[in-house]
């Protein structure tokens, strides 16, 4: 006999049935997030390229470094629980957790530690910064305390140890970290599907493993500006950080979805093979920089999203100094000084741009104002992949635009076998004394006659420092607001 009880009762099994396939995609949708990206990495070690897009997938997700780098530039532990800095402001002292394994097993130590530096200070290492793990000694105390003497002060030590470059590895599995990446860190690599994503899971056996919220994360790689839009509108991405900005009014003006403009120590520049002629002559290369407008340039390439610099450094940065009025935009001056130089016109050259919406679009730009004075430039677009071997490996190009994103790689001017080809034993002077400078005040006079160097040796055409615009579904929590290293930190997301 049916009394209302029953019918209540009955009626609440049939809804709740009929709602379970929808419950559990409700449940899985908040457990998990797609990324979109603009580029694939060519491999998921860090230590072995120079692609930033390497620790967006895998830096503070697979790999773990001993401090880490905040979204405001701070440092806090991570492997290390904690450190000394010795009064000669050389010698670093770390302790190190004791609650850690590698993802095969193995556990987390102070020899693991100085495995991974010595490794990427050898001969054999591809770590971009080789140089710096080459000033360092490390000594084993015991099996959770390492002493670590860097040859020169850094009051950034702490913050380079928190990059993606200084990853600790599991020794046996550090030659296949590229595809087969091992680390101490709160997700696994899951599946790469090669030109379309990668996607992470959550391990089950991480130190803090009740604490992640996001148990599967899934990397698109989506290159097309248009194409971009399009998967976030659809709702096929959750989250795009670095996004190209041509769009970005849409997405302000839609409540579904969070927009945050953050702050970078980025430096988009257009690269010039110094070792080439007539680029070698400094006349050469000023008259390039004269006939540049980087506003245009910011307008065109990056939808005004970019404050111009006239260096190779950022006005965020300790030490700072404005140089943008050294090669101010100057047609006159720029043809001046290429007849100067006694180049025959039309100079052709070519600009090797990789597939970056800033890169293709701020090309063309430029290309149409060195056209003003006689410099014809041919567009040569190429892949991610091409431009690392062949422009940034071999060296083979004249002018290529490239965001360099590492915050302290003025050093990079100092590398006498760089891509960029410059030599200058001035510089080289200047920033040993920049490393060996331990008072701030000294340390900021020199940085800032670095700057200006490099702005009158006209290295590169300096455009801008850019802003990056991250789009996101609304309910997602945890982002970063500001950039200082390119990471996605997933174990700080969480759906609201």
């Amino acid at each position: 006999m049916l009394n209302r009880r029953s019918v209540l009762a009955a009626s609440t099994l049939a809804s709740t049935t009929l709602l379970a396939p929808w419950s559990a995609m409700a449940q899985e949708k908040k457990n998990s997030v797609v990324f979109a990206l603009t580029l694939e990495p060519p491999g998921l070690d860090p230590t072995a390229g120079a692609a930033s897009s390497i620790a967006e997938i895998v830096h503070y997700n697979i790999f773990e470094t001993l401090t880490k780098i905040n979204s405001d530039g701070s440092v806090s532990p991570l492997l290390a629980e904690s450190w000394e800095v010795g009064t000669d402001l050389k010698t670093f002292t770390f302790k190190l957790r004791k609650d850690v394994k590698f993802q095969n097993g193995v556990p987390f130590n102070a020899d693991a530690v100085k495995f991974s530096f010595e490794r990427a200070a050898g001969e054999k290492s591809t770590n971009k910064d080789k140089r710096t793990f080459a000033s360092m000694r490390t000594q084993i105390v015991d099996a959770h305390t390492v002493v670590i003497t860097n040859e020169d002060i850094d009051p950034d030590f702490l913050f380079v140890l928190g990059q993606a470059t200084s990853i600790i590895v599991e020794p046996k599995s550090a030659a296949t970290n590229a595809t087969q990446p091992v680390g101490t860190g709160p997700y696994q690599i899951g599946r790469w599907s090669k030109g379309a994503s990668v996607t992470l899971q959550a391990w089950k056996d991480y130190r803090a493993a009740k604490d992640i919220a996001i148990q599967r994360a899934t990397f698109r790689f989506i290159p097309d500006p248009a194409a971009q839009v399009a998967a976030l509108m659809a709702g096929d991405v959750d989250c795009f950080p670095r996004v190209s900005p041509r769009s970005v009014a849409q997405f302000k003006a839609n409540a579904r979805f969070q927009v945050l403009v953050s702050g970078s120590r980025a430096k988009t520049i257009m690269a010039i093979n110094n070792a080439r002629k007539p680029l070698n002559d400094v006349r050469v290369r000023r008259a390039i920089a004269a006939a540049i407008d980087r506003k245009a340039v910011i307008d065109g390439a990056a939808e005004g999203y970019g404050v111009p610099i006239g260096s190779y450094y950022v006005p965020t940065a300790f030490g700072y100094v404005d140089t943008t009025g050294v090669n101010p935009y100057d047609l006159d001056k720029a043809k001046a000084l290429l007849a100067e130089a006694g180049v025959k016109l039309p100079l052709t050259l070519t600009m090797t741009l990789p597939p970056a919406p800033y890169a293709r679009q701020g090309g063309e730009v430029i290309a149409a104002q060195l056209a003003k004075i006689g410099i014809e430039v041919k567009l040569q677009n190429v892949e991610w992949a091409q431009w690392l071997s062949g422009t940034y490996g071999n060296k083979n190009y004249d002018l290529t635009i490239i965001s360099h994103v590492e915050p302290f790689d003025l050093g990079n001017f100092a590398k006498p076998d760089y891509y960029w080809g410059y030599q200058s034993p001035q510089f080289n002077a200047l920033f040993d004394q920049i490393k060996r400078a331990p008072r701030p005040a000294d340390r900021a006079r020199l940085l800032g006659e670095a700057q200006r160097l490099i702005a009158q040796d006209s290295v590169h055409a300096f455009l801008y420092q850019p802003q990056w615009v991250t789009v996101a579904k609304k309910g997602l929590r945890g982002l970063w607001k500001d950039m200082p290293v390119f990471v996605n930190d997933l174990s700080a997301l969480s759906w609201a």
